[in-house]
């Protein structure tokens, strides 16, 4: 049999690797990637393996504190479009009137008193929607509360015996007959 290596070595070990390289290449790819080289998985660190609820503890502040700080960002940016849209209508009655002072006042007069008729009438409604949610909720209680009554009278009866102790049909035939006229 012959060697691989037999013949011109230069020729015959560079291309012996060329292919040892190429189906490394292959398998690599066909594994899905190189994986840890050995050095790299020695000096790993372990992973949280244990429940740490001082860092669980942290982590629920950081996010609590990051949401309370996005919400702050907000309401500034809100404020900051409002300023911005009440500034132009300023600026313009400055520069059609004279009156730089007094005009600029009415005007701000104006939007608080528009900003406070569309709060009241937002409140308003969520009073309105409130009082039926409520409304809505009471009935269904009212009515929870009778079907209770008559679940307890009917027990009752289904209960009822005879001084033998057998059940009295009586009320039975007559849940049989409620449920058949019921269903059809």
């Amino acid at each position: 049999m012959k060697s691989r290596n037999s013949g011109d070595d230069g020729a015959a070990g560079t291309s012996s690797v060329w292919l040892s390289a190429k189906k490394k290449k292959k398998n690599v790819r066909r594994l899905g990637g190189g994986g840890l080289s050995l050095e790299s998985f020695a000096n790993m660190k372990p992973g949280r393996s244990q429940y740490n609820p001082a860092i669980a503890k942290k982590q629920r502040e950081f996010y609590k504190n990051a949401k309370y700080v996005s919400k702050y960002k907000r309401t500034l940016k809100h404020h900051n479009q409002q300023n911005d849209l009440s500034m132009p209508s300023s600026s313009k009655g400055e520069t059609e009137g004279d009156s730089s002072g007094k005009g600029s006042g009415k005007k701000k007069k104006k939007s608080w008193n528009n900003l406070n008729h569309l709060y009241e009438a937002k409140r308003e409604a969520d009073e309105k929607a409130r009082m039926e949610r409520e409304a809505a909720m009471r009935a269904k209680k009212e009515e929870m509360d009778k079907a209770a009554t008559r679940r307890k009278a009917e027990r009752g009866k289904m209960l009822k015996r005879t001084r033998s102790g057998q059940p009295r049909m009586k009320y039975r035939i007559e849940h049989l007959l409620q449920t058949i006229q019921g269903s059809s």
